[in-house]
């Protein structure tokens, strides 16, 4: 019988009661378990201990989530940030070595709104901190005071770049997403294509085309709901089918 596949999402590093815990958001393992149909495990951020080279060779594919925390700013030269913002070095230290790992190993990887941003600062590229002040694009942030079903219900469209993977998984030019981010990409990094870009052109999605596995990166939130979504569904498929076909070769 045919084992699931392992999908490694890295954690999120938080100090409750003086004490660190690295956790990840049931929304992420959830869409794992139901849209990917495999089994989650949660990478903890201790990099100074961790060896993500012998990480590599007990996952078949690697789910960077959301967070409320932000990449640090200094990794792609950027001003600091204002006072209050939350950063998680942990996770930075761990995720932005692990993303051209994953690349040059062939292991497949999706990377979700905190995750895309990792992705593309890891390629090379860097941040706008706050895109709602950034001259010609919109305020992207959800309104916090609405119930989470209109947070993250459609917010804006998206254009799906021609012959692009996400055009070929939905058969469409432009679908609608959810929107809950500040930050958003202003250089995009070394040898990533375009997916996706909303109407203000801010992009939305990307992936390395000529990467040898899956390898995808949204600026929104396909797992909220990720068995009710056309596009979601389609891309966590792919993502799936990825990780299952690794995971065949790992038993041989």
């Amino acid at each position: 019988m045919d084992r699931k596949p392992i999908v490694g999402i890295p954690a999120d590093r938080r100090i409750y009661t003086g004490h660190p815990f690295h956790m990840a958001g049931e929304k992420y393992l959830a869409a794992v378990v139901r849209s990917v149909d495999a089994v989650p495990l949660i990478i903890p951020v201790l990099s100074e201990i961790l060896d993500i080279n012998t990480l590599l060779g007990h996952v078949d594919g690697i789910l960077l989530s959301g967070s409320y925390s932000n990449v640090e700013p200094h990794r792609y030269a950027g001003e600091p940030s204002e006072d209050g913002t939350l950063h998680d070095p942990h996770r930075d230290a761990v995720t932005l070595p692990l993303i051209r790992l994953l690349l040059e190993n062939a292991v497949p990887l999706f990377a979700i709104c905190r995750g895309y941003q990792e992705f593309n600062v890891a390629m090379g590229g860097s941040l706008h901190q706050k895109v709602r002040e950034v001259p010609g694009y919109n305020n992207h942030l959800e309104n916090p005071d609405d119930p989470l079903d209109v947070q993250y219900g459609p917010s804006h469209s998206v254009a799906l770049a021609e012959g692009g993977l996400l055009r070929d998984l939905t058969g469409k030019a432009t679908v609608m997403v959810n929107s809950l981010h500040a930050q958003g990409v202003a250089r995009l990094g070394d040898g990533l294509s375009v997916e996706a870009t909303a109407d203000d052109g801010l992009v939305e999605a990307f992936r390395v085309a000529d990467a040898p596995a899956f390898n995808l990166g949204v600026q929104w939130h396909p797992e909220w709901r990720s068995t009710e979504v056309e596009l979601s569904t389609a891309m966590f498929k792919a993502f799936g089918d990825a990780c299952r076909e690794r995971a065949s070769r790992r038993q041989v």
